[in-house]
């Protein structure tokens, strides 16, 4: 989840990415659980070892994106 959300949060910030944010930051966590990656637990760990030093200020992202998406999601 860590660099799922390094990707969303940096897609996020760029305006190109604009157009799609809503879709995109909906597909990617969709697909996230298909594939069976589990949902952070908060406990810091992985940024701890992450090797690309991703700090988990961008799981907060992903997390306020997701929202942010899902209640202004067409359906």
């Amino acid at each position: 989840m860590l660099f799922l959300s390094a990707k969303v949060s940096h897609l996020a910030l760029l305006p190109q990415g604009e157009p799609e944010r809503k879709k995109r930051v909906l597909d990617m966590v969709l697909q996230m659980d298909k594939e069976g990656f589990g949902a952070c637990t908060n406990t810091t760990a992985c940024e701890a070892v992450c090797p690309k030093e991703i700090s988990m200020a961008n799981i907060a992202r992903l997390n306020a994106e997701y929202l942010i998406s899902g209640l202004r999601a067409d359906k």
